[in-house]
């Protein structure tokens, strides 16, 4: 995941920290409520923006989603458009965010984010 995503992606879970989205009494759902409660992306026109600003090839995009979901499911999903795709690759990328910090508390979960934004 590129360092912009990443801070990118940071921020979405501090914004949900802040309006009382997340907290210590769902950190199982964490992930949840950051990544497929809502899109985070809509319209097909600002995901490929997004891809673009983040350099990541379409094609790449593709691959990423279509191994998590092989791997995880057996057989891939998500429609090939630029949002679902978006959409996907930010819920495979929070998955790996959230889970790389080991967080115990939100606040923990806060400061992770904070230092990988700053």
């Amino acid at each position: 995941m590129k360092t912009s995503i990443k801070q990118e992606l940071a921020q979405h879970i501090i914004d949900k920290i802040n309006d009382g989205v997340i907290d210590n009494s769902n950190k199982d759902d964490w992930h949840y409520h950051c990544f497929n409660v809502d899109y985070y992306i809509v319209y097909h026109s600002v995901a490929l923006e997004w891809l673009k600003s983040h350099d990541v090839d379409a094609f790449e995009a593709i691959d990423i989603v279509r191994e998590y979901e092989v791997d995880n499911f057996g057989e891939m999903n998500t429609s090939i458009n630029p949002e679902a795709i978006v959409n996907m690759l930010v819920y495979i990328w929070g998955e790996e965010l959230i889970y790389s910090v080991d967080a115990c508390t939100v606040e923990q979960l806060e400061t992770a984010m904070q230092e990988i934004v700053n």
